[in-house]
């Protein structure tokens, strides 16, 4: 049975591999492992050894710290049903199409990032 800190650290380290635009083989590479023992550590099948870790982290130039944040979140029935009444998925990052768009968002410049997001946040407020 998968244990959901097991799955929390997995969906970081996935989530921070899309971000930085980087493929399972790659990551497994720099870290020196298989490319399925990543796909196994993503799922929460396998749980991640402090060294490897760290190895991870390095590779994905992120403090270890960074695949813990967000433990201290509600429950997921809590998330859940915050993000119905929202009508957000309960975990957007999982899904490919907003880690592309939020990949892309910090691509553009900083002023022209901060007036699309000026405007992103007067049309929903409209819709």
């Amino acid at each position: 049975m998968k244990h959901p800190v097991d799955v929390h650290v997995g969906k970081r380290i996935r989530h921070r591999r899309w971000m930085v635009g980087m493929t399972q083989q790659q990551l497994a590479e720099k870290v020196g492992i298989k490319f399925q023992q990543i796909q196994k550590y993503e799922t929460g099948m396998n749980r991640v050894s402090a060294s490897r870790l760290w190895d991870i982290a390095e590779a994905l130039s992120v403090p270890v710290a960074f695949f813990f944040e967000g433990m201290d979140a509600p429950m997921p029935s809590q998330v859940a049903a915050q993000a119905t009444e929202a009508s957000v998925p309960a975990d957007i990052l999982a899904d490919k199409e907003a880690l592309e768009l939020v990949r892309s968002y910090y691509a553009i410049p900083e002023n022209q990032r901060r007036r699309l997001f000026e405007l992103a946040r007067v049309l929903s407020d409209v819709a």
